[in-house]
Parts: structure tokens; C-alpha cells; sequence
């Protein structure tokens, strides 16, 4: 009961913060042993407020991608409670409400092409599925993704690719080029979005694909992750 209580008041304090009701529930009931601690699920329920088809298919050659800060720091924080692992730096969740940056990108008429969580699989299942689904090739710069140092050393000794740990407060957003830095500025003036970036843009070479051009102007294919992506988070 005490760790119940404790979940049902920061999912108090999370929906006040975002300026939303909690309406309704349910429970469920498992046999003894066959769950492992506490599983919450939940549905929004909202209105659609802008005539932007903002899909995959919007995207197109041209397009920036952005992100609103840095990435990995969710999956890594995981890993190490899961696992008990001690770092030189203590790595905290980047779990974080995104609404207002997006309403806010809206708000100031940002032609916005496409919006996709960096959640499981985290920017590299992201980008591959909205390259499959538009039939578009992206170039990520390697050096303007932003990673925290002691996330990449992370990375590194466990033998993790940062692009696909997952994050719970990231987005990738598509924005016409002309849009960019407007954006930015947009995205920058708020919490959630201070570490916004520009890490790359959307092409119209073939095959569709999502390239990763290193520091040194090398290029590679940042394909989907095979076999089990870990940490597993849902």
C-alpha cells in the first residue's frame, strides 16, 4: 500500500503539472506471482485543434529535424536501478511532459511536418520508421546530437548504442527548413525544450534510409536495432 500510495500521488502531481484530469479507473487482477510489482496503463482523450496533417507522410526532403534536448538519459537511469550500477555522476530520467513545446510551436504557426516520441528503440527506431513510412532518406550529424558525457561513457562500458536507448520526455520533430530556427527559438524558451537542437535534414536520395555522417564526414547506416532492446521499458 505504501508504494501504491506513493505512485497514485505523483500521478497526481505529474496531471497537475500538465494541466489534466484524472477521470476514471480500473483494476485488474492477476494470479499470485504472475505479476512483477505494480503495471499502470493509461488512455488521453483530447481534441484535435489544428488543421497541420502532421503524419509521417507530411514529411519531406528539405525538412530539419529537431530534438528538444539530449538524449539517453532515461534508459541509462533505468538501467543503472535495475542493475545497480554506481557511475561517477548520478544520471537522472529525462521523463518530462512535452505538451507545451509542441502547443507552443503551434501557437507561433510552425509548420510542423511530423511529431514521433523518442521513446523504445528511442531516435534511431524513430527516424527509420517515419523514413520507411514517408519514402525519404535523413542524415543525422553525429556531432550535433546532443548526449550527455557520463550517458555516452555509460553507453560505451555497457555496450549500448545511445541512439536507440529509449527516453520519456524527447520528441523528434520535422519542420520545413525556412521554419528552423524559428523553431528553435520557440522550442528553447521553455523548459522542456532549453537543449533543443538541429541534428539533421531529410533528402531525396534513394534508397530511403537513415544515415549517420560521423565527425570526420564518414557516413553510415543507423538501421534498426536487432534482437532485444535493452533496457526493456514496455
Amino acid at each position: 500500500m505504501e508504494t501504491l500510495w506513493r505512485i497514485v500521488c505523483s500521478m497526481r502531481d505529474a496531471a497537475k503539472a500538465c494541466g489534466v484530469q484524472i477521470v476514471t479507473g480500473d483494476t485488474k487482477v492477476v494470479d499470485k506471482g504472475k505479476g512483477d510489482g505494480v503495471f499502470i496503463n493509461t488512455t488521453g482523450i483530447g481534441v484535435i485543434e489544428t488543421p497541420l496533417v502532421i503524419t509521417p507522410r507530411s514529411v519531406r526532403p528539405g525538412d530539419a529535424i529537431l530534438v528538444n534536448g539530449d538524449l539517453g538519459r532515461h534508459g541509462m537511469a533505468i538501467m543503472a536501478v535495475r542493475e545497480g550500477l554506481q557511475f561517477e555522476s548520478q544520471i537522472e530520467s529525462d521523463s518530462a511532459p512535452v505538451h507545451e513545446v509542441v502547443l507552443a510551436l503551434l501557437q507561433a504557426g510552425i509548420e510542423i511536418h511530423c511529431l514521433r516520441d523518442l521513446t523504445r528503440g528511442g531516435l534511431t527506431s524513430a527516424l527509420n520508421e517515419i523514413s520507411e513510412a514517408a519514402g525519404v532518406t535523413m542524415v543525422v550529424e553525429e556531432k550535433r546530437v546532443p548526449v550527455r558525457e557520463d550517458v555516452h561513457a555509460a553507453c560505451e562500458i555497457l555496450g549500448l548504442d545511445v541512439f536507440q536507448v529509449a527516453n520519456e520526455g524527447r520528441f523528434a520533430a520535422f519542420i520545413p527548413e525556412r521554419d528552423a530556427e524559428r523553431a528553435l527559438a520557440v522550442m528553447r524558451e521553455l523548459p522542456n525544450g532549453k537543449g533543443s537542437t538541429a541534428i539533421g535534414q531529410v533528402t531525396d536520395e534513394k534508397p530511403a534510409r537513415v544515415l549517420l555522417q560521423g565527425a570526420i564526414g564518414a557516413r553510415r547506416i543507423l538501421d534498426m536495432a536487432s534482437g532485444e532492446q535493452l533496457p526493456r521499458i514496455c
